[in-house]
Protein backbone atom coordinates (compact mmCIF):
# COMPACT_ATOMS: atom_id res chain seq x y z
CA UNK A 1 0.00 0.00 0.00
CA UNK A 2 1.28 3.43 -1.08
CA UNK A 3 2.03 5.98 1.95
CA UNK A 4 -0.51 8.70 2.04
CA UNK A 5 -0.37 11.28 5.35
CA UNK A 6 -2.11 14.26 5.81
CA UNK A 7 -1.94 17.85 7.98
CA UNK A 8 -5.43 18.64 8.70
CA UNK A 9 -5.78 22.04 10.68
CA UNK A 10 -7.98 24.38 11.56
CA UNK A 11 -8.30 27.84 10.50
CA UNK A 12 -9.49 29.11 14.20
CA UNK A 13 -5.97 30.88 14.86
CA UNK A 14 -2.26 31.43 13.70
CA UNK A 15 0.11 27.73 12.37
CA UNK A 16 1.05 26.93 16.30
CA UNK A 17 4.56 25.19 16.43
CA UNK A 18 2.94 22.46 17.67
CA UNK A 19 0.59 22.04 14.50
CA UNK A 20 3.84 22.84 12.06
CA UNK A 21 5.78 20.18 13.82
CA UNK A 22 3.11 17.83 13.15
CA UNK A 23 2.61 18.94 9.70
CA UNK A 24 6.48 18.19 9.36
CA UNK A 25 6.38 14.76 10.99
CA UNK A 26 3.45 13.99 8.20
CA UNK A 27 5.68 15.75 5.39
CA UNK A 28 9.02 13.80 6.43
CA UNK A 29 7.23 10.18 6.51
CA UNK A 30 5.73 10.90 3.11
CA UNK A 31 8.84 11.80 2.01
CA UNK A 32 10.88 9.05 3.28
CA UNK A 33 8.66 6.48 1.40
CA UNK A 34 7.66 8.29 -1.64
CA UNK A 35 4.59 8.72 -0.56
CA UNK A 36 1.93 11.31 -0.80
CA UNK A 37 1.70 14.64 1.63
CA UNK A 38 -2.02 15.85 1.48
CA UNK A 39 -3.21 19.55 3.25
CA UNK A 40 -7.09 19.38 4.23
CA UNK A 41 -8.59 21.85 6.08
CA UNK A 42 -11.44 21.50 8.95
CA UNK A 43 -13.05 24.25 8.20
CA UNK A 44 -16.96 23.48 9.60
CA UNK A 45 -16.09 25.73 12.52
CA UNK A 46 -17.77 28.94 10.77
CA UNK A 47 -18.03 30.89 13.75
CA UNK A 48 -14.39 30.67 14.45
CA UNK A 49 -12.82 30.07 11.03
CA UNK A 50 -11.43 33.18 9.48
CA UNK A 51 -9.88 34.05 6.10
CA UNK A 52 -7.02 35.29 7.88
CA UNK A 53 -6.33 31.88 9.61
CA UNK A 54 -5.94 30.14 6.39
CA UNK A 55 -3.85 32.35 5.00
CA UNK A 56 -1.54 32.00 8.08
CA UNK A 57 -1.78 28.13 7.70
CA UNK A 58 -0.64 28.44 3.29
CA UNK A 59 2.07 31.21 4.50
CA UNK A 60 3.54 29.45 7.36
CA UNK A 61 3.89 25.83 5.22
CA UNK A 62 5.13 27.40 2.54
CA UNK A 63 7.35 29.83 3.87
CA UNK A 64 8.60 26.66 6.24
CA UNK A 65 8.63 24.96 2.70
CA UNK A 66 6.70 22.05 3.71
CA UNK A 67 5.29 21.78 0.35
CA UNK A 68 2.12 19.50 0.07
CA UNK A 69 1.01 16.75 -3.37
CA UNK A 70 -2.55 17.87 -2.56
CA UNK A 71 -5.27 20.19 -1.12
CA UNK A 72 -4.78 24.14 -1.41
CA UNK A 73 -3.93 25.23 -4.48
CA UNK A 74 -2.62 22.09 -5.89
CA UNK A 75 -6.01 19.61 -6.57
CA UNK A 76 -5.97 16.53 -6.24
CA UNK A 77 -8.09 12.88 -6.16
CA UNK A 78 -9.50 12.75 -3.72
CA UNK A 79 -10.83 16.74 -3.08
CA UNK A 80 -12.74 18.58 -2.14
CA UNK A 81 -10.47 19.45 0.34
CA UNK A 82 -11.97 21.46 2.75
CA UNK A 83 -14.54 19.93 5.18
CA UNK A 84 -17.23 23.06 4.64
CA UNK A 85 -17.51 21.52 0.47
CA UNK A 86 -17.71 17.46 1.90
CA UNK A 87 -21.26 17.67 3.37
CA UNK A 88 -22.73 15.50 0.88
CA UNK A 89 -19.86 12.91 1.53
CA UNK A 90 -20.66 13.15 5.38
CA UNK A 91 -24.44 12.45 4.55
CA UNK A 92 -23.61 9.29 2.49
CA UNK A 93 -21.29 7.85 4.94
CA UNK A 94 -24.01 8.41 7.50
CA UNK A 95 -26.87 6.57 5.95
CA UNK A 96 -24.23 3.56 5.99
CA UNK A 97 -24.42 3.42 9.39
CA UNK A 98 -28.06 4.03 9.48
CA UNK A 99 -28.94 1.19 7.15
CA UNK A 100 -26.47 -0.89 9.59
CA UNK A 101 -28.27 -0.09 12.11
CA UNK A 102 -24.96 1.68 14.06
CA UNK A 103 -26.75 4.93 15.17
CA UNK A 104 -29.97 6.41 17.05
CA UNK A 105 -31.96 9.30 17.26
CA UNK A 106 -31.34 10.69 20.79
CA UNK A 107 -32.95 14.30 21.30
CA UNK A 108 -32.38 15.34 17.45
CA UNK A 109 -29.15 14.74 17.68
CA UNK A 110 -27.66 10.94 16.91
CA UNK A 111 -25.10 9.43 18.41
CA UNK A 112 -23.06 6.09 17.00
CA UNK A 113 -23.47 2.87 18.93
CA UNK A 114 -20.01 1.31 20.10
CA UNK A 115 -19.61 -2.48 20.12
CA UNK A 116 -19.44 -3.29 23.93
CA UNK A 117 -15.52 -4.94 24.05
CA UNK A 118 -12.17 -4.17 24.25
CA UNK A 119 -10.40 -1.91 21.29
CA UNK A 120 -6.94 -2.34 21.56
CA UNK A 121 -4.59 -0.35 18.79
CA UNK A 122 -1.16 -0.66 18.07
CA UNK A 123 0.38 2.87 18.18
CA UNK A 124 3.50 3.72 16.27
CA UNK A 125 4.74 5.62 18.89
CA UNK A 126 3.02 5.10 22.19
CA UNK A 127 2.67 1.01 21.68
CA UNK A 128 -0.45 -0.88 22.54
CA UNK A 129 -2.98 0.37 24.27
CA UNK A 130 -6.52 -0.71 25.03
CA UNK A 131 -9.88 0.87 26.13
CA UNK A 132 -12.49 -1.07 27.42
CA UNK A 133 -15.55 -0.29 25.51
CA UNK A 134 -17.33 -2.95 27.94
CA UNK A 135 -18.40 0.12 30.93
CA UNK A 136 -21.29 1.74 28.85
CA UNK A 137 -20.65 4.12 31.66
CA UNK A 138 -17.37 4.92 31.15
CA UNK A 139 -17.10 5.14 27.46
CA UNK A 140 -21.26 6.22 26.26
CA UNK A 141 -21.76 6.00 22.92
CA UNK A 142 -20.99 9.36 21.05
CA UNK A 143 -22.97 11.78 19.01
CA UNK A 144 -21.75 11.78 15.90
CA UNK A 145 -24.31 13.94 14.22
CA UNK A 146 -25.62 17.47 16.09
CA UNK A 147 -29.54 18.10 16.20
CA UNK A 148 -28.66 21.16 13.51
CA UNK A 149 -27.67 18.24 11.15
CA UNK A 150 -24.16 19.31 11.48
CA UNK A 151 -21.23 16.38 12.09
CA UNK A 152 -18.45 16.11 14.97
CA UNK A 153 -14.83 16.00 14.37
CA UNK A 154 -14.82 11.97 14.99
CA UNK A 155 -17.18 11.42 12.01
CA UNK A 156 -15.46 13.59 9.64
CA UNK A 157 -12.38 13.28 10.83
CA UNK A 158 -12.60 9.46 9.72
CA UNK A 159 -14.86 9.78 7.01
CA UNK A 160 -12.11 12.12 5.21
CA UNK A 161 -9.00 9.49 6.26
CA UNK A 162 -11.12 6.85 4.82
CA UNK A 163 -12.15 8.81 1.02
CA UNK A 164 -8.14 9.96 0.73
CA UNK A 165 -7.18 6.90 1.20
CA UNK A 166 -5.06 7.99 4.03
CA UNK A 167 -2.61 5.20 5.43
CA UNK A 168 -1.05 6.55 8.18
CA UNK A 169 -2.46 9.61 10.79
CA UNK A 170 0.81 11.02 12.62
CA UNK A 171 -1.02 13.44 15.16
CA UNK A 172 -0.66 14.81 18.55
CA UNK A 173 -0.95 12.39 21.69
CA UNK A 174 -3.48 14.74 22.95
CA UNK A 175 -5.60 12.18 20.37
CA UNK A 176 -4.50 9.36 21.77
CA UNK A 177 -8.03 8.66 23.54
CA UNK A 178 -10.03 9.45 20.23
CA UNK A 179 -8.38 6.89 18.23
CA UNK A 180 -10.56 3.67 19.46
CA UNK A 181 -13.55 5.46 18.68
CA UNK A 182 -11.97 6.05 15.08
CA UNK A 183 -11.13 2.33 14.59
CA UNK A 184 -15.21 1.28 15.86
CA UNK A 185 -15.89 3.61 13.15
CA UNK A 186 -13.86 2.30 10.35
CA UNK A 187 -14.67 -1.25 11.62
CA UNK A 188 -18.66 0.28 11.35
CA UNK A 189 -17.99 1.56 7.48
CA UNK A 190 -16.50 -1.95 6.54
CA UNK A 191 -12.73 -0.19 5.72
CA UNK A 192 -9.27 -0.70 7.11
CA UNK A 193 -7.93 2.06 9.40
CA UNK A 194 -4.96 3.93 8.93
CA UNK A 195 -1.91 3.22 11.00
CA UNK A 196 -1.93 5.96 14.15
CA UNK A 197 0.99 7.74 15.48
CA UNK A 198 0.54 9.64 18.64
CA UNK A 199 3.50 12.23 18.96
CA UNK A 200 4.63 13.55 22.29
CA UNK A 201 2.80 17.23 23.24
CA UNK A 202 5.04 20.21 23.60
CA UNK A 203 5.66 21.62 26.98
CA UNK A 204 7.35 25.13 27.77
CA UNK A 205 11.01 25.11 29.80
CA UNK A 206 9.03 24.95 33.04
CA UNK A 207 7.02 22.01 32.50
CA UNK A 208 3.88 23.64 31.50
CA UNK A 209 1.63 22.77 28.32
CA UNK A 210 2.54 25.07 25.48
CA UNK A 211 -0.55 27.58 24.40
CA UNK A 212 -0.98 29.95 21.70
CA UNK A 213 0.64 32.92 23.75
CA UNK A 214 3.52 30.91 24.49
CA UNK A 215 7.42 32.29 23.76
CA UNK A 216 8.25 30.28 20.15
CA UNK A 217 4.62 29.12 19.63
CA UNK A 218 3.74 31.46 16.33
CA UNK A 219 4.94 30.54 13.63
CA UNK A 220 4.41 34.19 11.81
CA UNK A 221 6.72 35.46 14.61
CA UNK A 222 9.93 33.35 13.47
CA UNK A 223 10.11 35.44 9.57
CA UNK A 224 9.97 39.11 11.85
CA UNK A 225 12.64 37.95 14.41
CA UNK A 226 15.39 37.03 11.49
CA UNK A 227 15.00 32.90 11.53
CA UNK A 228 15.75 31.05 8.53
CA UNK A 229 13.03 28.58 7.88
CA UNK A 230 15.27 25.71 7.23
CA UNK A 231 16.58 26.53 10.68
CA UNK A 232 13.06 26.53 12.43
CA UNK A 233 12.23 22.95 10.52
CA UNK A 234 15.69 21.66 12.10
CA UNK A 235 14.64 22.95 15.76
CA UNK A 236 11.45 21.96 15.59
CA UNK A 237 12.14 18.48 14.13
CA UNK A 238 14.36 17.88 17.10
CA UNK A 239 11.35 18.28 19.37
CA UNK A 240 10.31 14.65 20.34
CA UNK A 241 12.57 13.39 17.46
CA UNK A 242 16.43 12.14 17.78
CA UNK A 243 18.69 11.13 15.09
CA UNK A 244 20.42 8.52 17.61
CA UNK A 245 23.44 9.93 17.11
CA UNK A 246 25.66 13.66 18.02
CA UNK A 247 24.56 15.23 14.92
CA UNK A 248 21.89 18.27 15.57
CA UNK A 249 22.13 20.36 12.50
CA UNK A 250 20.36 19.00 9.06
CA UNK A 251 19.13 19.97 5.46
CA UNK A 252 15.92 19.08 4.76
CA UNK A 253 17.17 16.20 2.70
CA UNK A 254 19.13 14.61 5.41
CA UNK A 255 16.08 14.71 7.94
CA UNK A 256 13.93 12.86 5.15
CA UNK A 257 16.38 10.73 4.94
CA UNK A 258 17.01 9.94 8.58
CA UNK A 259 13.23 9.78 10.20
CA UNK A 260 11.64 7.55 11.36
CA UNK A 261 9.10 6.82 13.81
CA UNK A 262 10.95 4.35 16.12
CA UNK A 263 13.63 7.21 16.84
CA UNK A 264 10.37 9.49 18.09
CA UNK A 265 10.35 10.04 21.90
CA UNK A 266 7.47 9.07 24.14
CA UNK A 267 8.15 11.85 26.64
CA UNK A 268 6.64 15.22 26.29
CA UNK A 269 9.18 17.40 23.75
CA UNK A 270 10.64 21.17 26.24
CA UNK A 271 10.73 23.81 23.85
CA UNK A 272 14.22 25.54 24.27
CA UNK A 273 14.35 29.32 22.69
CA UNK A 274 17.77 29.63 23.42
CA UNK A 275 18.39 26.47 21.68
CA UNK A 276 16.54 27.22 18.92
CA UNK A 277 18.28 30.50 18.16
CA UNK A 278 21.89 28.19 18.38
CA UNK A 279 19.94 26.38 16.00
CA UNK A 280 19.43 29.33 13.75
CA UNK A 281 23.00 30.15 14.07
CA UNK A 282 24.29 27.28 13.11
CA UNK A 283 22.52 27.49 10.00
CA UNK A 284 23.37 31.45 9.15
CA UNK A 285 27.01 29.56 9.65
CA UNK A 286 26.28 27.60 6.65
CA UNK A 287 25.83 30.48 3.63
CA UNK A 288 28.43 32.06 1.91
CA UNK A 289 28.82 35.55 2.12
CA UNK A 290 26.34 36.59 -0.53
CA UNK A 291 23.66 34.70 0.75
CA UNK A 292 24.03 36.23 4.06
CA UNK A 293 23.48 39.51 2.81
CA UNK A 294 20.86 38.64 1.11
CA UNK A 295 18.97 36.94 3.81
CA UNK A 296 19.92 40.09 6.10
CA UNK A 297 19.10 42.43 3.46
CA UNK A 298 15.41 43.19 4.09
CA UNK A 299 16.32 43.75 8.01
CA UNK A 300 19.10 45.99 7.19
CA UNK A 301 16.80 48.27 5.17
CA UNK A 302 14.01 47.99 6.95
CA UNK A 303 16.13 49.66 10.23
CA UNK A 304 16.58 52.42 7.75
CA UNK A 305 20.07 51.72 7.21
CA UNK A 306 21.50 52.67 3.19
CA UNK A 307 22.12 49.22 1.74
CA UNK A 308 25.25 50.47 -0.56
CA UNK A 309 27.57 48.87 -3.09
CA UNK A 310 29.89 47.54 -0.22
CA UNK A 311 26.76 46.47 1.71
CA UNK A 312 27.88 42.49 0.81
CA UNK A 313 31.27 42.68 2.46
CA UNK A 314 30.20 44.27 5.51
CA UNK A 315 27.70 42.11 6.28
CA UNK A 316 29.75 39.44 5.68
CA UNK A 317 32.01 40.20 8.89
CA UNK A 318 29.21 39.79 11.34
CA UNK A 319 27.78 36.24 10.37
CA UNK A 320 29.68 34.68 12.64
CA UNK A 321 28.76 37.11 15.26
CA UNK A 322 24.85 37.01 15.01
CA UNK A 323 22.38 34.21 15.81
CA UNK A 324 19.19 36.12 14.35
CA UNK A 325 19.11 37.76 10.80
CA UNK A 326 17.41 40.67 13.36
CA UNK A 327 20.81 41.50 15.04
CA UNK A 328 22.42 41.85 11.82
CA UNK A 329 21.48 46.12 11.37
CA UNK A 330 22.67 46.71 14.81
CA UNK A 331 25.66 45.02 14.11
CA UNK A 332 26.48 46.69 11.29
CA UNK A 333 24.41 50.05 11.53
CA UNK A 334 28.22 51.79 12.34
CA UNK A 335 29.63 50.65 9.31
CA UNK A 336 26.71 51.68 6.92
CA UNK A 337 26.58 55.52 8.42
CA UNK A 338 29.18 57.36 10.36
CA UNK A 339 26.37 59.15 12.51
CA UNK A 340 25.95 56.73 15.09
CA UNK A 341 25.79 56.69 19.52
CA UNK A 342 28.07 55.50 21.51
CA UNK A 343 27.40 52.79 24.28
CA UNK A 344 27.72 54.33 27.33
CA UNK A 345 29.50 51.99 29.51
CA UNK A 346 32.29 51.18 26.78
CA UNK A 347 32.42 55.30 26.40
CA UNK A 348 32.66 55.46 30.26
CA UNK A 349 35.34 52.93 30.35
CA UNK A 350 37.42 55.13 27.71
CA UNK A 351 37.10 57.57 30.00
CA UNK A 352 38.64 55.91 32.77
CA UNK A 353 41.65 55.51 30.63
CA UNK A 354 43.73 58.15 31.48
CA UNK A 355 45.55 58.20 28.11
CA UNK A 356 43.28 57.27 25.62
CA UNK A 357 41.95 60.89 24.73
CA UNK A 358 45.86 61.87 23.83
CA UNK A 359 46.44 58.17 21.76
CA UNK A 360 43.43 58.53 19.91
CA UNK A 361 44.50 62.36 19.05
CA UNK A 362 48.31 60.97 18.20
CA UNK A 363 46.71 58.08 16.04
CA UNK A 364 44.74 59.90 13.71
CA UNK A 365 47.09 62.14 12.91
CA UNK A 366 49.62 59.18 12.40
CA UNK A 367 46.66 57.70 9.74
CA UNK A 368 46.57 60.67 8.02
CA UNK A 369 50.44 60.48 7.60
CA UNK A 370 50.22 56.57 6.23
CA UNK A 371 50.20 56.66 1.76
CA UNK A 372 49.03 53.49 1.67
CA UNK A 373 45.48 52.06 3.62
CA UNK A 374 45.40 48.93 4.72
CA UNK A 375 43.86 46.84 7.34
CA UNK A 376 47.04 45.42 8.53
CA UNK A 377 48.89 48.56 7.43
CA UNK A 378 46.66 50.67 10.32
CA UNK A 379 46.47 47.83 12.33
CA UNK A 380 50.55 48.04 12.48
CA UNK A 381 50.21 51.72 12.80
CA UNK A 382 47.77 51.38 16.31
CA UNK A 383 50.79 49.51 18.01
CA UNK A 384 53.59 52.39 16.37
CA UNK A 385 51.77 54.92 17.81
CA UNK A 386 50.62 53.03 21.41
CA UNK A 387 54.55 52.24 21.50
CA UNK A 388 56.19 55.71 20.73
CA UNK A 389 53.56 57.11 23.74
CA UNK A 390 55.49 54.60 25.93
CA UNK A 391 51.53 52.61 25.84
CA UNK A 392 50.95 48.72 25.49
CA UNK A 393 49.26 48.16 21.99
CA UNK A 394 46.46 46.70 24.17
CA UNK A 395 45.88 49.81 25.94
CA UNK A 396 44.71 52.00 22.86
CA UNK A 397 42.94 48.70 20.89
CA UNK A 398 39.69 49.19 23.14
CA UNK A 399 39.52 52.84 22.77
CA UNK A 400 40.16 52.39 19.15
CA UNK A 401 37.26 50.20 18.57
CA UNK A 402 34.67 52.55 20.55
CA UNK A 403 35.92 55.17 18.37
CA UNK A 404 35.45 53.42 15.25
CA UNK A 405 32.22 51.62 16.59
CA UNK A 406 30.60 52.80 19.69
CA UNK A 407 30.65 49.92 20.85
CA UNK A 408 32.84 46.89 23.07
CA UNK A 409 32.24 44.26 20.98
CA UNK A 410 31.96 43.29 17.70
CA UNK A 411 33.44 42.96 13.92
CA UNK A 412 37.45 42.02 14.04
CA UNK A 413 39.61 45.26 14.45
CA UNK A 414 41.55 44.57 11.13
CA UNK A 415 37.83 44.15 9.47
CA UNK A 416 36.20 47.41 10.30
CA UNK A 417 39.48 49.46 9.53
CA UNK A 418 39.62 47.68 5.90
CA UNK A 419 36.16 48.41 5.28
CA UNK A 420 36.07 52.35 6.80
CA UNK A 421 39.21 53.30 4.69
CA UNK A 422 41.21 56.12 5.82
CA UNK A 423 39.38 59.07 5.90
CA UNK A 424 36.05 57.88 7.82
CA UNK A 425 38.41 55.67 10.09
CA UNK A 426 40.39 59.36 10.88
CA UNK A 427 37.15 61.25 11.15
CA UNK A 428 35.86 58.77 13.71
CA UNK A 429 38.89 58.88 16.02
CA UNK A 430 38.75 62.85 15.91
CA UNK A 431 35.11 62.58 16.74
CA UNK A 432 35.21 60.50 19.90
CA UNK A 433 38.23 62.55 20.87
CA UNK A 434 35.81 65.49 20.85
CA UNK A 435 33.19 63.42 22.77
CA UNK A 436 35.54 63.04 25.44
CA UNK A 437 36.45 66.27 26.37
Amino acid sequence: MSVRTRFAPSPTGYLHVGGARTALFNYLFARKHDGTFVLRVEDTDEARNTQAARDAIFSGMSWLGLDWDEGEGKGGDYGPYNQSERKENYDRWFEVLREKGRVYEDGGAWRFRFERKPVTMNDLVCGEVTIDYRDESNTPDMVIRRSDGSYVFHFVNVVDDLEMKISHVIRGEDHLMNTPKHLQLFEAFGAQAPQYGHIPLIMNPNGSKMSKRDVGAAVADYPRQGFLPLAVVNFIALLGWSSKSDEEIFTLEELVERFSLEAVNRAPARFDAEKCAWVNQQHLLKLDGPAFAEAAKPFVEQAGLPVNGNYPAIAAVVREKVRLLSEVPDAIGFLLQDDFGYDADALEKVRGNAAAKDLLSALATDFESLSEWSADAAKQQIGETAKAAGAKPGQLMFPVRVALSGKAGGPDLGDILGLLGKERSVARLRRCVAELG
